[in-house]
């Protein structure tokens, strides 16, 4: 029976990989990346040579076939992403959405837990996280709003993700929120990375230190209004 392992990877140190991470891509057929530049530093970081294969958001039906015979021929395949657990907020979910509709029990999906952008957020802000609301990235135009009001409504804590490019624009607008102006915040910035810095306070409080030094991938938790 052929086997997809779903693998989570380093979101920016390359020492936060399990021993069952390394393992399972050395012995697999195959490794599907999202970005094969990315994943070559990490498995030449750990001198692991089993063959890459890109499979990414636009990957054509083709490209989906083709990882679908492998496993036809009974190939075993690790998934990985960039950086994190393959699946959250990642291309990978449609594949093995595929891989599940057209083998079902017949090809084992198994999963090799480790790194995650959210929940490592999640970990530090010291706010109660026994429940928690994901929202991965805002959207760009459409549904914005919608997104932010979301976000003031929830009666949980929320962590989202944000680019370099966005990261100011989206305080700003939750700023605007009269209900969310007061609402205890955590930036995390480049998180397991060199420059890893962690913001606390509101969101006013937390704009102008950010201005200065705004480089990087942001997740962001915003305590709940209780």
């Amino acid at each position: 029976m052929a086997i997809l392992y779903v693998v989570a990877t380093p979101i920016g140190n390359l020492k936060d990989i399990t021993l069952r991470a390394l393992e399972v891509l050395k012995e697999v057929d195959f490794i599907l990346a999202e970005d094969t530049r990315e994943t070559l530093k990490l498995l030449n970081f750990y001198t692991v040579k089993t063959p890459v294969i890109s499979y990414f958001q636009h990957s054509s039906l083709k490209k989906i076939d083709h990882i679908l015979g492998l496993l036809e021929q009974g190939k075993n395949l690790a998934l990985v992403s960039d950086a994190g657990t393959p699946g959250i907020n990642d291309p990978g979910g449609k594949l093995i959405e595929e891989v599940v509709k057209k083998f079902g029990d017949s090809v084992w999906v198994v999963p090799v837990p480790g790194p995650n952008a959210a929940i490592t957020a999640l970990s530090i802000c010291g706010f109660n996280t026994d429940r928690f609301l994901f929202l991965g990235y805002p959207p760009h135009k459409k549904g914005r709003k919608k997104f932010f009001t979301e976000i003031s409504q929830s009666k949980y804590p929320v962590v989202f993700y944000e680019s370099v490019h966005r990261i100011l624009k989206t305080l700003n607008e939750l700023n605007q929120f009269e209900n969310l102006k007061d609402r205890q915040t955590v930036v995390a910035r480049e998180l397991t990375k060199k420059f890893e810095t962690i913001y606390r306070g509101t969101i006013s409080e937390i704009l102008p230190q950010i201005e200065k030094q705004k480089l990087g991938e942001f997740a962001v938790v915003i305590k709940d209004g209780k």
